[in-house]
């Protein structure tokens, strides 16, 4: 069980119980006391960035460079709703080419052509044949550069059936 999130939502409430404290109990000017709420305010809305990534939600950051497909969860757009569309994949990013222990959620823009790709990719892995990925950055562009991420459409995923793995002799 983890509970950082209970632990870091009481470390706030503490922080906002000093802040009470210290705007009740001080003579500061009100437009410091203003100023503090406000920051304690703003450092709650940075916190939940925060809380979300670490409860578990897709990230919307970039795939890595390798990983393996482990699931795909499609949300197809439509307009009548609002609703955009997504595509939710779980991988577990190969590093030193072996895959990572932890599996992470990532949030990719729906686009046919990638729904197409990674259904193909699922359908393969249920039938026993893993599957990896890659991505290929755009001409002119870097994968891990900060001012991409996963949604960016220009970013190309590729996927491929896992190398057999080879047997030691006997």
């Amino acid at each position: 069980m983890n509970d950082s999130p209970l632990l870091l939502t009481l470390c706030y409430a503490a922080v906002t119980f000093l802040l009470l404290v210290l705007c009740l109990a001080t003579r500061w000017p009100r437009w410091v006391k203003v100023g503090m709420i406000g920051m304690v305010s703003l450092s709650y809305l940075f916190a939940q960035a925060g809380f979300q990534r670490m409860l578990g939600w897709p990230a919307d950051e970039h795939l890595p460079e390798k990983f393996v497909v482990l699931a795909l969860v499609t949300q197809e757009p439509d307009k009548d709703r609002g609703v955009t569309g997504a595509l939710y994949l779980w991988v577990n990013a190969i590093q030193d080419n072996r895959p990572t222990p932890e599996p992470r959620a990532y949030r990719l823009a729906y686009r046919k052509d990638l729904h197409s790709v990674l259904g193909d990719a699922i359908r393969k892995s249920r039938q026993g044949i893993s599957q990896i990925g890659s991505t290929e950055a755009p001409a002119g562009g870097k994968v891990g550069s900060w001012l991409r991420n996963a949604a960016d459409p220009n970013v190309k995923i590729k996927i491929s059936d896992a190398p057999s793995p080879s047997l030691p002799e006997k």
